[in-house]
């Protein structure tokens, strides 16, 4: 299985008309050919797939790309509290390269942010 790194930054928006740089998430996941997130890939070793939050000096959060039985990706902090777990917009939709735009709904704001690909590389 091949991992990519994927570094997401917050998007330009009201509160921040430049975007953020300090607030963001860096995944390790597998992505098809096309650049999808690769749910067969993901299947074979799910614990492989992280998920680190930064937010503007805040403790990082560590968690896991999941994949829900109803469908739907999502960052998971703790598997034992599911409010605590971030639903991407469509993730399943999306394409991962650098410049598309991503929406994913924090858990501690219940708000949907958008981020943008920063970069996308091969880790393994």
């Amino acid at each position: 299985m091949t991992l990519y790194h994927i570094h997401l930054v917050m998007a330009r928006n009201k509160e921040f008309p430049e975007g953020n740089l300090h607030r963001g998430y860096d995944i390790h996941a597998p992505l098809d050919q096309d650049g999808h997130l690769d749910k067969e890939a993901w299947e074979k070793a799910p614990s492989a797939s992280t998920v680190v939050r930064f937010w503007d000096g805040e403790r990082s959060e560590l968690g896991y790309l999941v994949h829900h039985p109803k469908g739907g990706w999502a960052f998971d902090y703790d598997p034992a509290d599911d409010d605590d777990d971030e639903t991407g917009y469509r993730l399943s939709n999306h394409i991962f390269k650098t410049g598309e735009y991503i929406s994913v709904r924090d858990h501690s704001e219940d708000e949907l942010h958008t981020f943008v690909i920063n970069s996308v590389t091969k880790v393994a």
